[in-house]
């Protein structure tokens, strides 16, 4: 078997329905469009978090936020804190590890948002990344090149493209590139801060009309109201509230999608033989359901299709058959399956990981994958091909949050709640009966915060897990003989 090169990108806060090849006609994504005839583009695909961090460490390790611990995003505004060159997943076989076992070098370009950027960990022979996770703006970031650090001026998106060409072309054996683009993002400042990209005028006069106009819903003025209550910060995230309606950050937004969609026509020209996995971290609600962000912008969490679905396209010239699509339910975490069998290797089957190698051949048989499931601290979701239920966490102390029903197919925005329908409580128990089974079997005690376990760093809602667990619980850096 030849081990193909593996090029993975993933953008950051892009839900599946922001490319054309999805079926918007507002967004400039001709690449990408490009890249999807050439392979397969998936329909359902879904993250298994709903923030940065935990689902780059799952689709690095395989594993949910229960087993590697990371359940929020890293909070680089305490890193002078961490330990000494500190990385979450420095306990945790990681993808570029395995890869590296089987003959394989590895790159990465872009936002690491796992730790501490500035120095290298372990699985990677090249090493290009800036500084912020929570990304402040596209320009003037600080970098660490392989232990050299320094500042670029450039726009983050076209400095990582150059980086990982310049990678991928000097090669001499197979390689897997990694390139986690810091965009779109769709956050202040960066996407609300004067600077305009040289896409910004294909979206000067768009009316925007991809994205709903809708009121803001009670649990994201709830969930705003709960962070400003909480510590000091310097963060500004009154744009939670302003942005859904605010047309210069989508369009803004919208013009650093093209941005990465040159980048990938340059990469894909570049690498015309390699394996290509576009995708992206989690989805992005631009005022879907009257919030914006990711799923922990509401309180209760949610994980709707616009906060959950992402892109997820896979392409190799000559392997993989040119326009296909699956309706296949899969998630970013079966990365790390997939891309090892592909490269050769042998996936284990204990990780809830499924490799999706299968599902890119070309071939008549149903879909092997009918379900997924994700998590978000308080919130655990499965998806099926009919329904969505989020199931809230029950317990001594903790507030009555409610759980939450719909009938996907039927209702596709998500928007009516068949919870309390005594005409679906015979779902209501399956479903819930199956999440239960699901994280009983994947779960580990250390992570699992439904048992008193403790997350990697950071949590969103310290505070309401304090309530239950004690004043004790605390989130920790890594966890002693694991």
């Amino acid at each position: 078997m030849t081990q193909p090169n593996v090029i993975l990108i993933f953008t950051d806060n892009q839900q599946a329905k922001t490319l054309g090849c999805y079926g918007n006609s507002e967004v400039v994504t001709p690449n990408l469009d490009r890249l999807a005839r050439q392979g397969m583009r998936f329909n359902n695909a879904f993250c298994v978090n709903a923030f940065c961090s935990p689902c780059r460490a799952s689709a690095l390790t395989g594993q949910l936020p229960s087993q590697h611990g990371v359940h929020s995003w890293i909070d680089d505004r305490n890193s002078q804190d961490w330990p000494k060159g500190w990385h979450a997943l420095g306990r945790s076989s990681t993808l570029p590890q395995e890869l590296q076992s089987i003959g394989y070098t590895t790159g990465l370009f872009g936002k690491y948002h796992l730790g501490d950027a500035m120095s290298k960990p372990l699985g990677w022979d090249r090493w290009v990344s800036m500084a912020d996770g929570h990304v402040r703006s596209f320009y003037k970031n600080r970098i660490c090149e392989d232990g050299e650090i320094y500042e670029q001026q450039g726009h983050s998106v076209d400095f990582f493209t150059d980086k990982a060409i310049d990678y991928v072309r000097a090669a001499t054996k197979p390689y897997f590139a990694y390139i986690p683009f810091p965009a779109p993002y769709g956050h202040w400042p960066a996407t609300n801060d004067g600077n305009r990209n040289r896409h910004a005028t294909n979206y000067d006069d768009c009316p925007m009309n991809s994205i709903p106009r809708e009121g803001l819903s009670a649990e994201a003025v709830k969930n705003f109201e709960m962070i400003n209550s909480q510590s000091s910060h310097d963060l500004d995230f009154s744009m939670l509230m302003c942005a859904p309606n605010h047309l210069p950050t989508l369009r803004n937004y919208y013009s650093q999608i093209s941005m990465i969609d040159e980048a990938v026509g340059r990469i894909m020209d570049a690498a015309p033989d390699a394996l290509i996995i576009f995708t992206a971290d989690h989805g992005l609600s631009l005022g879907h359901h009257g919030f914006w962000g990711h799923g922990g912008a509401t309180f209760p969490s949610n994980l709707h299709r616009a906060a959950h679905s992402i892109p997820l396209i896979i392409s190799q010239v000559g392997k993989i058959k040119a326009h296909q699509t699956s309706d296949a339910m899969v998630s970013n975490m079966d990365l790390f399956s997939t891309i090892i069998e592909l490269a050769g290797g042998d996936p284990s089957p204990a990780l809830p990981s499924r490799s999706l190698a299968t599902e890119l051949e070309e071939k008549d048989s149903p879909h092997l994958f009918n379900e997924v499931y994700s998590e978000q601290e308080e919130t655990r979701v499965l998806r099926t091909q009919d329904w969505v239920m989020f199931k809230r966490f029950k317990g001594d102390n903790a507030p009555d949050l409610p759980d939450a029903l719909y009938a996907s197919k039927l209702d596709p925005n998500e928007c009516l709640n068949l919870v309390d329908d005594p005409d679906h409580q015979g779902i209501v128990a399956e479903l819930s009966a199956r999440i239960d089974l699901y994280f009983d079997e994947y779960a580990k005690p250390h992570a699992d915060i439904w048992k008193g376990g403790r997350p990697i760093q950071n949590s969103m809602l310290k505070p309401y897990w304090q309530s239950i667990w004690g004043r004790e619980w605390e989130p920790t850096y890594c966890y002693s003989n694991e």
